[in-house]
């Protein structure tokens, strides 16, 4: 089980606390009303499924009730960092 820190609550804690959101960094459309269906499809089905460095969205449910962005290899499953919403992460990887 992964140990994961919440960089709100600044604590490390179990897995089982939080819920993955998916992909982060991705930016809402400026106007998406003039947006094709295939083009709001897009925005809003398809993401990236990258091999090694990804950064995702996660939740803390069961903690401060907050979203956070993680650095994490999706071949060893080793999350490298975590960091706020809003913020940049220091390693780079796909979808900043």
């Amino acid at each position: 089980m992964l140990q994961i820190y919440c960089p709100h609550c600044q604590e490390l804690r179990s897995e089982e606390e939080f819920s993955c959101g998916g992909e982060a960094h991705i930016a809402r459309p400026l106007a998406p009303e003039t947006l094709t269906d295939e083009e709001w499809g897009d925005y809003l089905f398809f993401r990236k499924n990258p091999r090694g460095i990804h950064h995702e969205m996660w939740y803390h449910v069961t903690g401060c009730r907050r979203y956070f962005n993680a650095t994490r290899n999706t071949v060893t499953y080793e999350i490298l960092e975590t960091y706020k919403v809003g913020t940049q992460p220091s390693i780079v990887g796909e979808g900043v």
